[in-house]
């Protein structure tokens, strides 16, 4: 079995990506073809003695698609490729802008007298006294709107030809027919007047209009989609430095072996093992851990990590495809081109309805021409079952309901970045949230303050001035505790000396002051007997415990942690309510995460997971049948939030976390996610009502068009009437989408 990728082109919605995937598994010896709509990559696993890779190109070219291979080397969107992608995104939003105010024009021109209250037109553009001047306007004000929007025409009609009709299908369908008709009137009224009244110029461009604004929106997010894979691979550093000869190589020539040094403040290079030195390491972009983990030699550490105030010496050990770091990418990548859950309902029956509609169309012209009619008759009942078929309606009534709900989310503070994420929301069954930076605040703060022989303010000021010369994270928060009380600190230490993964040592006011862990106390000898009691249960609740010393006395300790936000229980309780079951999910310990866990309220907790194995447990309960979301704020939560059906971010997250969200929470309060899911279910009931309509109105209509009633009752709709109650079933669906917007969350 062989497994590759290709590049599809020419793909515009959810039918576009099923129909590759049908031609492709009907090859010999395919065992797995899916497509990624949003990259526009076919994965495809095949077996090579049955099926080549030109076999899959021409199969997918004959379905009416361009198709090349994909080397792995360009597994994430290179600058040139995300240069010319943003400059064509320029370029759609250039035709949107034109097409939107040449139809506005349209509309003012085609609408604006048969209001109750007529606008105001010049006498040489009136329909009743100029018939041929207003028509000829009207097309030459469509014309422009056809241009701007000709890659969907085209597109659809191409699709139609290949029999993959898409929604595009339905668009050059309704907006092809309605212009055709009105193009035939149009040359008619010189010599019948009355036929000013059978011109649907509007009805074409309007429709094309609202796709554009749709497509333009949809490529948009592409683009952002795309940028997620690209800040990934910026964490790599672009050279390395070789220990033994400190000459400068770039990072990709590196191999497994190589000793290279790190300096301070530096990004590692690449995945290997401390040979020498010590530091602390930030690593919470990659593994979720809150705070520095202290490496000395013996220590493994990850490329792309930042390394603290200490040198270090790291022997490499994996390089390439199978560093952590492109591993990450890789499960981003990969989970990314999962087909959701719930594809769009319009999509669904695109490829039903257009051939079902084309051939009643030409069914019942055929049959008024065999029951004696002449042919004027005929053509005009294929085209006012072509006109009422419109896909107005059917079109507009999932793009309404979506822009209102995301409208009424953003309004709350909830940004959705398309209509499948709201579509996917509404069925969340298991809600996996990232613990540092979602459930708590994501930085250290002060927890307890245990004097031993000296008061409370006096341990505090005493550990704050020690602590303001040390950048480390700890250091900080006893830093700001002392601020929030207004203590007045004393002079900075006279000396300062940092012992690496132990704390430090320094003379405060002619005082020998040691400020550290257990193992720098242990190594000076102080006696900590006192305090063990309360270090063992600050530790088990997952806090830091740091102990001071002056002149060789201990004067109590100070425990530090990432504290809980005040929202998480109550958010925590509200998703409960809605019967969805809660996993904390961390790379922090477990003692850590057991502690937060119980403060909260969680149903479960994964503790000590890397990036990797995050995704696997979202995977695991896809498994079981669950529909789940996964709210997360960092680096590391990316290939989960990319695994997960509903990939939801905290605002002030990092930007790559946001980027791989379908879902960002802007005011990083975890109630939003209870409201995010009911967002959701208000918005696909909205949906559902509204192709409930549009179909009931199509079924009503489309008879009516090709004359049912007209041999018992004398009743022919003609285009005219066609046209205005394709109008009305738009109007309904659109006023039925704005009921949406007043809801509350």
């Amino acid at each position: 079995m062989r497994e590759e990728t290709y590049e599809i082109s020419g793909m515009h919605c959810a039918a576009c990506s099923a129909s590759v995937e049908r031609v492709t598994r009907k090859l010999p010896g395919v065992n797995r073809s899916e497509v990624n709509l949003t990259t526009g990559i076919l994965s495809i696993e095949y077996d090579e003695g049955q099926t080549s890779p030109a076999d899959i190109v021409k199969k997918v070219e004959k379905a009416g698609f361009g198709c090349k291979s994909r080397t792995e080397e360009k597994a994430a969107p290179v600058k040139e490729e995300t240069d010319e992608a943003e400059l064509a995104l320029r370029q759609t939003k250039r035709n949107l802008i034109s097409a939107a105010v040449v139809t506005a024009v349209l509309l003012y021109v085609s609408m604006g007298q048969m209001l109750p209250t007529p606008l105001p037109l010049p006498n040489i553009l009136s329909m009743d006294t100029h018939p041929v001047n207003f028509a000829m306007t009207q097309l030459i004000l469509t014309i422009p709107v056809l241009w701007f929007g000709r890659s969907y025409l085209v597109g659809g009609l191409k699709a139609l030809w290949h029999r993959n009709p898409n929604m595009d299908s339905l668009v050059a369908i309704g907006s092809g027919c309605s212009f055709l008709y009105s193009l035939a009137m149009t040359y008619l009224i010189s010599d019948v007047p009355h036929h000013v009244h059978h011109l649907y110029y509007e009805s074409a461009a309007v429709v094309l209009t609202l796709i554009m604004v749709g497509k333009f929106l949809e490529s948009r997010n592409v683009q952002k989609t795309k940028g997620a894979i690209t800040k990934l691979m910026d964490l790599r550093p672009d050279v390395a430095v070789l220990a033994e000869t400190g000459e400068k190589i770039p990072t990709a020539s590196l191999k497994a072996g190589d000793l290279i040094l790190i300096k301070p403040g530096e990004k590692i290079a690449a995945d290997g093992t401390v040979s020498k030195g010590e530091s602390s390491v930030n690593e919470s972009m990659l593994t979720g851990e809150s705070l520095p983990v202290e490496k000395a030699a013996g220590s493994a550490v990850i490329g792309g990590s930042i390394n603290g105030d200490g040198v270090l010496y790291v022997s490499v050990t994996r390089v390439g495809e199978d560093s952590t770091l492109s591993k990450i990418i890789r499960f981003v990548e990969d989970a990314q081109g999962k087909k959701a859950p719930i594809s769009r309902i319009a999509d669904k029956v695109a490829g039903v309805f257009v051939p079902t509609v084309m051939v009643i169309a030409a069914i019942a012209a055929a049959v008024w021409l065999l029951a004696g009619q002449d042919f004027p008759f005929a053509l005009r009942i294929f085209t006012s079952v072509l006109v009422i078929a419109c896909p107005c309606a059917l079109g507009l009534a999932t793009p309404t309901a979506i822009m209102v709900g995301t409208g009424l989310g953003a309004s709350n503070g909830i940004l959705i970045r398309s209509g499948e994420a709201l579509e996917v929301t509404h069925k969340t069954s298991a809600v996996v949230l990232d613990k540092t930076g979602t459930v708590t605040e994501g930085k250290p703060a002060v927890m307890e303050v245990l004097p031993l022989g000296v008061s409370e303010e006096e341990l505090l000021t005493l550990a704050a001035g020690v602590e303001s010369v040390s950048q480390h994270p700890l250091a900080a928060a006893i830093v700001e505790e002392a601020g929030k009380r207004e203590l007045t600190l004393p002079n900075p230490p006279e000396k300062f000396e940092n012992l690496s993964g132990r704390g430090l040592r320094a003379v405060l006011n002619g005082a020998d002051v040691l400020a550290g862990n257990r193992r720098l106390m242990e190594e000076s000898g102080v006696d900590l007997s006192a305090l063990e009691r309360d270090a063992e249960r600050l530790a088990g609740q997952g806090q830091t415990p740091m102990y001071f010393t002056r002149d060789g006395k201990l004067l109590g300790l100070i425990s530090v942690a990432d504290r809980v936000k005040p929202t998480s229980k109550d958010a925590i309780a509200a998703l409960k309510a809605q019967g969805i079951r809660t996993v904390l999910l961390t790379g922090d310990n477990q003692a850590a995460a057991q502690a937060i866990a119980a403060q909260v309220g969680v149903d479960e907790v994964v503790a000590e997971v890397l990036p990797e194995e995050k995704a696997d447990v979202v995977r695991k309960l896809q498994d079981e049948g669950r529909t789940v979301m996964m709210v997360g704020d960092g680096i590391n939560d990316a290939p989960a939030l990319a695994q997960a059906d509903i990939g939801c971010a905290i605002g002030n997250g990092s930007d790559i976390a946001i980027e791989s969200a379908q879902v960002i929470l802007m005011r990083g309060d975890l109630a939003d996610v209870a409201r995010a899911i009911r967002l959701s279910r208000l918005t696909i009931r909205n949906i559902k009502q509204n192709l409930f309509w549009a179909f009931c109105y199509n079924t009503v209509g489309i008879p009516l068009a090709a004359g049912a009633l007209y041999l018992s009752h004398g009743l022919l709709l003609s285009p005219m009437f066609a046209g205005a109650a394709m109008s009305l079933s738009s109007i309904c669906v659109v006023g039925n989408a704005l009921r949406l917007g007043r809801k509350k969350l």
